[in-house]
């Protein structure tokens, strides 16, 4: 096994184009919303931590995803 087979990441339990109910957990460096769906990360601009809010996924990468409230 080399080392790209051992660092593969597992599917992301969200897709683009899809929208989900949220709760803002806390805010990264550059100040956007943060919050999470069965442990993915997803950014979420312009929201504040506390606040529950239906996003809509506009990019997924493999580590995260980026959201905008709906």
């Amino acid at each position: 096994m080399d080392n790209y087979e051992r660092f593969q990441f597992p599917p992301a339990p969200v897709k683009a184009g899809e929208e989900y109910d949220v709760e803002i957990l806390d805010l990264s460096r550059r100040g956007d919303g943060v919050c999470k769906i069965d442990k993915f990360t997803i950014f979420v601009p312009g929201t504040s931590k506390g606040e529950r809010c239906r996003i809509v996924v506009k990019e997924v990468k493999r580590t995260f995803a980026i959201g905008e409230r709906v």
